[in-house]
């Protein structure tokens, strides 16, 4: 199935990504799982879309996939013009040093750096990145900038992350469960952070998540199962974070 309506309707985005027939099956020994079962997927230009589906369901697959990770047992994925599929090693680790930023649900920060120094580890080998302090108070931590990862609560943690991330300007942000181990009050603000960038620096953002309830901030809602897109939708009215009730 196409799944290609942004929820703009005036002017339509440009595709960012192209995926048509992704399959992805892994095998241990005789044991054989299918990840992916065909999926095909348009993402656009700045649009803020979240994949939503149980464990297993294929979401962080797909995600691997799309940020060059992993590669599918078949089927093709373009970046822009370019098939990132074809490509090698070498044209993999090129895109996702250029073009993609990656946010997890545990944040891999190096204790004994502080955070504008775990920030640089990024921008030291980026083509064009913002200051370190900068792309910190983009996710409100400019008065925290000189602590190390002990000295910060889970969440500014993982908005550190998120600076590290984002501070290469990358054009792809891609959030697997990123408030998975946070409580509430806490994903709130790494959401708000995660939508900030969205709508300041127009960075196409995907977020992986099974909490129904963040689904409302999202531009696109793609449900997945069983290695499977089974629904689309899209949000006339997005809600900001702030707003949520979990």
């Amino acid at each position: 199935m196409d799944n290609a309506q942004p929820s703009v309707a005036s002017e339509q985005p440009s595709v960012v990504f192209s995926a048509r027939g992704i399959e992805k099956v892994y095998r241990t020994g005789e044991v054989e799982v299918r990840a992916l079962r065909g999926v095909d997927l348009d993402l656009y230009a700045g649009e803020f879309v979240v994949l939503l589906g149980p464990s297993g369901s294929g979401k962080s697959t797909l995600l691997n996939i799309l940020g060059g990770l992993d590669t599918p047992t078949s089927g093709t994925v373009h970046y822009l013009d370019e098939e990132i599929t074809a490509g090698g090693d070498t044209v993999l680790t090129r895109y996702r040093r250029n073009h993609v930023g990656f946010v997890f649900q545990f944040y891999n920060l190096i204790p004994s750096l502080t955070a504008s120094e775990n920030v640089a580890l990024v921008t030291d080998i980026s083509r064009d990145p913002m200051p370190p302090n900068e792309a910190l108070a983009l996710v409100g931590l400019k008065e925290r900038v000189s602590h190390f990862p002990s000295q910060l609560s889970g969440g500014e943690q993982q908005r550190v992350a998120i600076a590290r991330a984002v501070a290469k300007r990358p054009e792809v942000l891609l959030c697997d469960e990123p408030t998975g181990a946070l409580d509430v009050r806490t994903g709130i603000l790494v959401l708000e952070a995660i939508e900030r960038i969205n709508r300041e620096l127009g960075t196409t953002t995907v977020v992986i998540t099974h909490n129904v309830t963040i689904a409302k901030m999202a531009d696109r809602v793609i449900s997945l199962r069983d290695g499977q897109i089974v629904d689309v939708q899209t949000n006339d009215t997005k809600v900001a974070p702030a707003e949520l009730e979990w």
